[in-house]
């Protein structure tokens, strides 16, 4: 009998078939592949069919036959990815600031084609990015992409970094151009930041990923190697970002015990936490002393009390007297 066409390709469209159109809940009929295959323009006979299917069970794909007076069904009862794990990720993605709405909605797609046609809806159900405040740097995955190939082949990069302007509009910052040395990525308070050492100012900035523009690869090595193997980086995220702009200061700070699970959240659990006579507890630690660190302090109201150092303390006195200051014009 002559051979039809299409009979090399035949076993990848049965899989794309599976995997669309069925999953543990649903089965399709070996008559409904063969009509699938026949709109495109592949014959196949029930025998060649099920020798195509069970060739897709000896490669690994966990499919199960359900008999019937019609001949059956075939499920899908296990892939790549469980139902819950793409609902996980498509969440990370659509929360996710440094990812722009149309991206995100590429990628939720993208998703939705790793399980059937019954569960991908199931995933659409969950999605809500219209109205996050989402970024609006549509190069974000080319520029992280310049970024871990810098790092990984031990180069520099130049960049421009934006900023908001008056009019919503994203400018350059200062420096039109600015050439760093790149030694990690963050991801931090939904947000990615750039770790990178400096030479102009001989020490390590972070930059906001979704800020970056026109990052090229440069053919100069990094600088900073030293410097780095001396930062501990889960310390420097935690010292770092959301309390920036400031000096690092060793700290004690006194709160009572049902503040530990808010500290605990703010520092982690590597903390060392002692009691004081009075049942409450001390804590001493590192922090970057600056506007966002006394705005959380401040968060926390009267319960929370720095100890020392007592030039901190003094700051924390002139901080809130500022803010009451301005506040009562």
């Amino acid at each position: 009998m002559a051979k039809t066409s299409g009979q090399k390709t035949k076993i990848i469209h049965i899989l794309n078939f599976l995997e669309k159109y069925m999953d543990e809940n649903h089965s399709i009929t070996t008559s409904f592949l063969q009509e699938k295959l026949a709109e495109l323009g592949i014959t196949a006979d029930r025998k060649t069919m099920y020798s195509d299917i069970a060739c897709l069970i000896d490669l690994g794909y966990d499919i199960e036959q359900e008999p019937s007076r019609n001949g059956g069904g075939w499920k899908l009862l296990s892939r790549r990815f469980e139902l819950a794990e793409l609902k996980l990720l498509v969440d990370a993605v659509s929360s996710s600031k440094f990812i722009t709405t149309k991206k995100s909605r590429e990628l939720i797609k993208k998703l939705g084609s790793l399980v059937s046609d019954y569960d991908a809806t199931k995933l659409n159900r969950q999605v809500y990015v219209a109205s996050r405040i989402k970024s609006e740097n549509e190069s974000i995955f080319y520029i992280i992409d310049s970024i871990h190939r810098a790092i990984q082949e031990n180069l520099q990069i130049s960049f421009t970094y934006l900023s908001w302007n008056i009019s919503k509009e994203l400018v350059p910052k200062g420096k039109v151009k600015r050439v760093v040395s790149p030694w990690a990525l963050i991801w931090n308070d939904e947000n990615y930041y750039l770790v990178a050492y400096d030479t102009e100012t001989e020490g390590f900035k972070h930059f906001r990923v979704d800020k970056m523009s026109k990052v090229t690869v440069t053919g100069e090595k990094r600088l900073g190697s030293k410097e780095f193997s001396k930062i501990d980086l889960g310390t420097y995220a935690d010292s770092t970002f959301g309390m920036m702009g400031g000096k690092q200061e060793s700290i004690t700070l006194e709160f009572p015990e049902d503040l530990v699970g808010v500290v605990i959240d703010r520092f982690g659990k590597d903390i060392t936490l002692s009691r004081t006579e009075d049942g409450r507890l001390k804590l001493r630690t590192k922090v970057v002393v600056s506007g966002q660190f006394f705005g959380w302090l401040s968060g926390l109201g009267t319960n929370c009390v720095i100890v020392s150092p007592e030039s901190v303390r003094n700051n924390y006195i002139k901080y809130l007297k500022n803010i009451i200051r301005i506040n009562s014009k």
